[in-house]
């Protein structure tokens, strides 16, 4: 019986010794051991000297700055308007699925049948509120009645510029929605109702702002709007076609109490409604 010589190891160098012998014709250098593990190891003491990320991707305040940045450059320039659209997280009012495009300048669809506006027409509307006499002595909007609550974005943006916010929604389904949107928005009030009505029982307002455009400016806003305030809302164009942004303003002088009214740039918003659903 022949006995089997010994298998030769397949690894004759320990681990501690890879890497200690010369390359042929090389100058001996000290190399340390190749160790699979190691890498392994690195990474775990990498990943425990790292906090966890925050500001990642449509939560990154980066993303909110670069929106306001290209507002500012096609003319926006009130600061503190500018401050609010950088603060309220705009994905958050919009369906996950549109959430990727939520920082564009562009309307989006909340359903119902209704959008949230642009970004750069909000910020419009809220430039031309702040720049009447009242608000601009006051610093702020003072008390707010927005027409239109829609998903609940404006209501927050508003809620940076003033001391309260009433916003009605005529359809159910989007009043609820903003209801949840705006949990922690303390100084929000939703009312579901008729936006053609106002809401009379919190008047008179200092600031009115409208999402849905009419033929004209129902008498309810006007009788809720309060001496000094002014009010800005889409309303069809002289002559019928497409809608143009209309700006009211309350004046109370020795002459009496009136309201002067001007016309400002085209625009496209929802057709004002009357009624609930």
């Amino acid at each position: 019986m022949t006995q089997t010589p010994p298998r030769p190891k397949r690894f004759p160098l320990s681990l501690n010794q890879l890497g200690t012998a010369p390359r042929p014709g090389a100058a001996a250098e000290a190399r340390e051991p190749l160790k699979p593990q190691g890498h392994w190891q690195q990474a775990a003491a990498i990943k425990a000297r790292q906090s966890t990320p925050s500001g990642i991707g449509l939560d990154s305040v980066g993303v909110r700055q670069r929106m306001v940045q290209r507002l500012r450059r096609e003319g926006l320039s009130d600061e503190r308007v500018l401050q609010s659209l950088a603060t309220v997280p705009r994905h958050e009012f919009v369906d996950s699925a549109l959430a990727t495009q939520a920082y564009e300048d562009t309307s989006l669809p909340i359903g119902h049948g209704q959008t949230i506006s642009k970004p750069s027409v909000v910020g419009r509307m809220m430039a031309l509120m702040m720049d009447a006499p009242g608000a601009r002595q006051r610093g702020h909007l003072g008390k707010v009645l927005e027409i239109g609550t829609g998903c609940g974005y404006q209501a927050a943006l508003l809620m940076q510029l003033s001391k309260q916010v009433v916003s009605i929604e005529r359809l159910k389904p989007l009043h609820d929605k903003a209801r949840l949107n705006l949990t922690g928005y303390h100084q929000i009030r939703l009312v579901y109702g008729d936006g053609m009505l106002g809401h009379a029982p919190s008047a008179p307002y200092d600031s009115i702002i409208a999402a849905a455009g009419g033929d004209d400016i129902p008498q309810a806003w006007l009788d809720q709007l309060a001496p000094g305030g002014r009010l800005v809302a889409p309303m069809t164009a002289p002559g019928g076609r497409g809608q143009v942004l209309v700006l009211i303003d309350h004046v109370r002088d020795a002459s009496g109490s009136r309201f002067v009214r001007s016309l400002h740039e085209a625009v496209l918003f929802v057709p004002l409604k009357s009624g609930v659903m």
